[in-house]
């Protein structure tokens, strides 16, 4: 088994139950003006994030109000900005970093650490990812001593955009501020001693000053509640099915929009799990992780059935990276199989086996690979298709997902953009389901791939 493009598959003791998913195209937002000014000279910001869409602006957080615009995000080149103070026109401070930050399967953290009051001007502002400092930068502006910033002022702040524009896109987890306190990382993660991988910490003793925040994304029906006590952010197009159970602790599987071939690559949205697809043509979706052993269950919800069919499947790594057909054809190639929606098993662009039944808009289908038989089972709502299953290819790498022409499909890796009428997890308690995976499946996420994969 391998994973392609996560962070971990190592579980790291203290969990983190929940993130938000932000889908740039709502406009999410979360916001709140303090009321009062809290210690403008020195604070700590964390957070944990998960990309889904690249070459865009993209805050992460910010003060914007007349005459302010403090702010720490992602350029158009996909690198971190920090810029201090631009109350009067003129940035006090800016770092922006060289490295670009473009792994959409991974979750990274970020920590910006303000001290305007420390006599050395390069530890000012300092930005540290997973643990570690950054320090190659396409600009370096450090404060003068003792400079006042906006952020923690008494005016409105912002998680994920600038208040009406440069919306994140991807998902938030852990995010919290210190006021008063400029902290090192090791505040809010370690690195684990067996793997060296950078994990979260609870944080919920730390002392979080005046307008400081925590921000866990526990509570469903109210998403900016501040779990130091604080005063909670109001949410803006932000609702419950924007709670994810893929975490910093959990990385589960998305389709990965970097893997998709040389054309016809997919619209993408809801964190990379819902293609949009009214192109005329065919689009295909790859997941971000692959495997070649365990026993893993998916499933997908066509929201609009077009002129043609969909399929749902695995696509074998070796096709992909060799090009056989141009683009990711799932049941297109010898050791590709799907599910389509004419009522077929597809394999080497011809019909294996027609007997499974037809579906359309809304149907819930499931497929459970099992890797370690090399079986393909196919399900349209709950009902299995092929009695016994498909044989597959032995030995081969795959990844899972599908395609589908004028067509709109939710994928469900266990973390679905939508509300299930019934939330049912695999057999280790992992992933929200229409139908619970087969005895044996589970779903594909990092704690159930470093146990079963």
């Amino acid at each position: 088994m391998i994973i392609l493009g996560t962070n971990s598959i190592k579980d790291t003791g203290f969990d983190v139950a929940n993130s938000v998913r932000y889908n740039d195209g709502d406009s999410p937002k979360l916001n709140i003006n303090f009321g009062s000014d809290g210690t403008l000279n020195k604070w700590t910001f964390s957070m944990w994030f998960k990309r889904s869409t690249l070459g865009t602006a993209q805050r992460l957080f910010c003060v914007l109000d007349t005459g302010m615009d403090d702010y720490i995000k992602f350029d158009t080149s996909d690198r971190l900005e920090w810029t201090f103070d631009n109350e009067d026109g003129t940035n006090k401070g800016v770092l922006l970093t060289n490295r670009k930050f473009r792994d959409v399967s991974a979750w990274y953290h970020i920590v910006c650490r303000l001290d305007t009051t420390d006599g050395t001007a390069g530890d000012r502002m300092r930005i540290y990812v997973n643990g570690v400092e950054e320090t190659s930068f396409a600009t370096d502006t450090n404060p003068t001593q003792n400079e006042t910033g906006d952020i923690g002022r008494d005016n409105n702040h912002f998680i994920g955009t600038s208040g009406s524009s440069q919306y994140f896109d991807g998902y938030f987890a852990e995010v919290c501020m210190i006021n008063n306190q400029s902290l090192a990382p090791t505040s809010f993660g370690e690195f684990d001693e067996d793997s060296g991988i950078w994990k979260p910490i609870d944080v919920s003793g730390l002392t979080a000053g005046t307008n400081g925040f925590y921000l866990d994304f526990e509570d469903s029906s109210n998403l900016g509640n501040d779990a130091f006590g604080g005063t909670d952010w109001t949410e803006t197009n932000l609702t419950a099915t924007d709670q994810s159970t893929d975490t910093c602790t959990n990385n589960f599987c998305t389709i990965n929009p970097l893997v998709n071939g040389t054309q016809r690559n997919p619209t993408l949205s809801e964190g990379n799990t819902f293609l949009t697809n009214t192109s005329g043509a065919w689009m295909n979706c790859l997941s971000s992780f692959a495997a070649s052993s365990g026993k893993w269950y998916f499933e997908i919800k066509p929201t609009l059935h077009g002129t043609s069919y969909v399929h749902a499947g695995i696509f074998p790594v070796d096709d992909w990276q060799n090009q056989v057909s141009g683009y990711p054809n799932f049941g297109g190639t010898a050791n590709s199989w799907s599910y389509d929606s004419d009522g077929n098993i597809v394999n080497n662009d011809g019909n294996a086996n027609t007997s499974p039944a037809t579906y359309t808009t809304n149907d819930i289908i499931g497929i459970a690979v099992d890797l370690d038989n090399n079986k393909f089972y196919a399900y349209k709502n709950n009902a299995l298709q092929v009695s016994g299953g498909t044989t597959i290819t032995a030995n081969t790498e795959y990844y899972f997902g599908g395609m589908g022409y004028n067509s709109n499909i939710a994928f469900n890796f266990g973390n679905p953009s939508y509300a299930n009428t019934s939330d049912a997890a695999d057999g280790n308690g992992y992933g929200n389901f229409e139908y619970a995976p087969p005895s044996g499946y589970y779903a594909l996420n990092t704690k159930n791939l470093a146990e079963y994969g």
